[in-house]
């Protein structure tokens, strides 16, 4: 059977999801078609040359171990490892620099810059959310008033600032390589994670598959998730190409199965 690494962080606790349960639920899957270890991303130097694939999944935020995260991407490029996702993306792999440049490109997408001289391109509103670059998980999050943010430096660009938007509900698009699995919505916007099916329309669809052809992911999971402001328009919130929950355990029977099968299939051409 084919050997395969698979990353995860079992204790790592995020608000409203239950990581362990996800990939618990997973490897209990995959174990039937491949020979399985689980490791703490921490500790998979001395496994990784012994696999012919590493799946990086629910390892929690990268920054809480970044000098070891990017050991670890060393050690891919030189040893050729083999790992799912690719790392190839340019999304949140690489943080949030991605949301200001789809921004100048006139992407619908929530308009964001790094700067206070570039103000203008955002809409005038009462508050502002401001968030680390290469932060994850709303870690570092601040909700600003214009006043508070102009007393800021921003001039060390490390931070990305946007107009805290009252929109309707939040709805996130799962992809496997190409192909959307299934869409699911938080129809309480107060509870991003208690989530429900959400029947896509087609320009749903095409809206989220803009962002996955605008990305350079060859392969992995990636979720697309955005909100619905009050006239009726979709917008990026983010796009999440390293490590994205899946909410899997919340579907229903059929569309976890089909996810299951699929994921199963994309391993073993890999």
């Amino acid at each position: 059977m084919r050997k395969i690494l698979y990353l995860t962080d079992l204790y790592y606790e995020a608000k409203g999801r239950q990581y362990h349960k996800e990939d618990l639920y997973i490897t209990s899957k995959l174990k039937e078609h491949f020979d399985l270890v689980l490791c703490h991303p921490l500790n998979s130097k001395s496994f990784e040359k012994d696999v012919e694939l590493i799946i990086f999944r629910n390892t929690g935020s990268v920054i809480n171990y970044k000098k070891e995260y990017e050991a670890f991407l060393k050690r891919v490029k030189t040893n050729h490892l083999k790992v799912f996702n690719d790392f190839k993306g340019k999304a949140d792999v690489c943080g949030k620099q991605y949301l200001i440049d789809l921004t100048l490109k006139k992407y619908p997408v929530i308009p964001t810059i790094d700067n206070i001289n570039n103000l203008k391109l955002l809409p005038d509103v009462e508050k502002y959310m401001v968030k680390p670059k290469n932060g994850a998980d709303s870690v570092g999050l601040k909700v600003l008033s214009k006043k508070e943010l102009c007393n800021i430096d921003f001039s060390n660009e490390r931070s990305i600032i946007q107009p805290f938007i009252d929109f309707e509900y939040e709805v996130s698009f799962y992809f496997l390589n190409n192909k959307l699995e299934y869409a699911l919505y938080a129809p309480d916007k107060n509870k991003r994670w208690n989530l429900k099916k959400y029947e896509y329309s087609k320009e749903d669809l095409d809206f989220s598959k803009k962002f996955i052809k605008w990305n350079t992911t060859e392969y992995g999971i990636q979720r697309v998730d955005a909100c619905r402001t009050k006239d009726g328009k979709l917008l990026l919130v983010e796009l999440e190409d390293l490590n994205p929950y899946l909410s899997i355990l919340e579907v229903d029977d059929v569309t976890r199965n089909n996810f299951i099968k699929d994921f199963t299939e994309v391993i073993s051409k890999l």
